[in-house]
């Protein structure tokens, strides 16, 4: 089997070391990943500049690009074999409810599943905690589910496991994404120069966390496993907007 893991943190970044730890007996594990700390890159790609292609000390490649970029050049033109599977992760920080819209950590393996290839997006919901083996046991175990039981098709899951020890996981739970509330007003500051600049304020809480959500699922201390699709039609509106053009 061969799984090719990005991120969104970075190649140096100590869940994606913690995840390549996990899986190297159980595939043949490519690196490719972010420069630097590409958090809330979403689906960009490059298409401005040429992007560059470095290997680092410990065998993980780098790109200067986004999360997006790596997955593409890795499985376009890099990689001599489509890998099997693309993992993506360990994200520091959760990915949840609307947090996908942004998410380069989900970026990255929606890349591999829009090039047919299945792909897990793994996070831990942590802003603090730095154990990530927890989380990466948890990709490890629906890694050797899926050598079990591969799908017929390429899916994309999306998956947020609470922070603290892999032995207190209450289990798995397939849910669906919840939804945040407005975020948060951006922040004001001025430079030492007198400028005015603007930080993107915090996303606001969880509106829609009912039973059945990823984020009551994580809550509640169960990892969330979030089937996503790529299909923004709204098909419902269809109708109306035909009525509304014929108007």
């Amino acid at each position: 089997m061969r799984i090719l893991l990005s991120n969104d943190d970075g190649y140096f970044a100590p869940g994606i070391a913690a995840l390549a730890e996990a899986l190297k007996d159980l595939a043949d594990i490519t690196v490719v990943a972010p420069e630097r700390d590409r958090s809330g890159a979403s689906n960009s790609l490059t298409l401005d500049r040429p992007l560059s292609l470095r290997r680092a000390t410990n065998g993980f490649f780098f790109v200067n690009g986004t999360p997006t970029d790596c997955v593409h050049l890795a499985v376009t033109g890099m990689l001599e074999h489509l890998p099997d599977m693309v993992v993506s992760g360990v994200n520091h920080g959760a990915n949840m409810g609307d947090d996908t819209i942004y998410s380069g950590t989900v970026a990255a393996a929606t890349e591999g599943f829009l090039l047919g290839v299945p792909s897990l997006a793994v996070s831990l919901v942590s802003k603090s905690s730095v154990e990530f083996e927890a989380a990466a046991r948890v990709a490890r175990d629906l890694v050797l589910r899926f050598q079990r039981a591969p799908f017929r098709q390429p899916v994309l899951l999306n998956v947020n496991v609470p922070e603290g020890r892999y032995e207190d996981l209450r289990g798995v739970r397939v849910t669906r994404l919840g939804k945040r509330h407005k975020a948060e007003p951006v922040v004001r500051d001025t430079t030492p120069r007198g400028d005015e600049v603007f930080w993107v304020g915090p996303a606001g809480k969880a509106a829609d966390a009912g039973e059945g959500t990823d984020f009551h699922a994580v809550s509640n201390g169960f990892v969330s496993v979030t089937p996503l699709q790529i299909d923004l039609t709204h098909n419902g509106l269809i109708p109306g907007v035909t009525d509304w053009l014929g108007s």
